[in-house]
């Protein structure tokens, strides 16, 4: 950037609609309404292009937040009737279906995605939210860099674990307390039932010695106990092969 240049930040959110085409035939889907090459060798995982969706100017960005293959499409707030239009007729002979914030909530709980206000906020570090890879300590200077640095020499304290429960009827949403031998050791900070892979799931922080999988734990719903095991995570694709396919 030139020395005398004079950078202008805007904020766009308002006239910008968001869709996500997300799911094992998503792919096939947009590519019938593109001349975009979608194949993972011309569109890797964690890029974005921008292409024509039909007639709509589309910036396409290849990521996942319920642990599928797929896409965020971004356009102009004005054409997001027609991309959804152009998407949903395509969609049809794929068998697609419209989902909302619930489905994909339960399906980012499934693959251990955070959610800030839930599992992210002031009051973790990334350290605690299993999110240290994140961190680049070797920056010179950050706002927070000193506090991490000796968070990690020293190491965490807690640490968010995947619970599930034993009884799949029951379903935290968030705030529950976790017990241990009787005493209150953590919370929930959000929870759901996962349709894949047909448990009740729960993200609570407990202290670092009761965050290894198989260690059993009570929730506390509406005022009776329910078991549950900290599992290890994420309890869909492990691998993570399904979002880079």
């Amino acid at each position: 950037m030139p020395a005398h240049a004079a950078p202008i930040l805007e904020d766009v959110t308002s006239a910008t609609c968001v869709l996500g085409m997300w799911g094992p035939h998503a792919r096939n889907i947009l590519q019938a309404v593109t001349r975009a090459d979608l194949s993972s060798a011309a569109f890797p995982y964690l890029t974005a292009q921008r292409i024509a969706v039909g007639a709509v100017p589309v910036l396409a960005v290849r990521v996942t937040y319920v642990g599928e293959l797929g896409w965020e499409l971004h356009c102009p707030m004005e054409y997001g009737a027609r991309l959804w239009e152009t998407l949903w007729e395509a969609g049809q002979a794929h068998g697609l279906h419209a989902g909302g914030y619930r489905a994909i909530d339960t399906l980012r709980l499934e693959k251990g995605y955070r959610y800030w206000s839930a599992e992210l906020g002031p009051d973790y570090t990334p350290f605690e939210a299993g999110l240290g890879f994140a961190v680049k300590l070797s920056k010179p200077a950050f706002i927070g860099r000193a506090a991490l640095v000796r968070q990690k020499q020293a190491g965490i304290q807690r640490k968010l674990c995947c619970l599930t429960l034993a009884d799949p009827a029951q379903v935290c949403i968030g705030k529950e307390p976790v017990r241990h031998n009787g005493e209150v050791a953590g919370w929930v900070t959000s929870g759901g039932y996962g349709y894949s892979v047909e448990k009740s799931i729960a993200y609570a922080y407990l202290p670092v010695d009761l965050a290894r999988p198989g260690t059993a734990v009570d929730v506390e719903l509406y005022g009776e106990l329910s078991a549950a095991l900290v599992a290890a995570e994420p309890l869909w694709d492990p691998a993570g092969t399904r979002i880079k396919l």
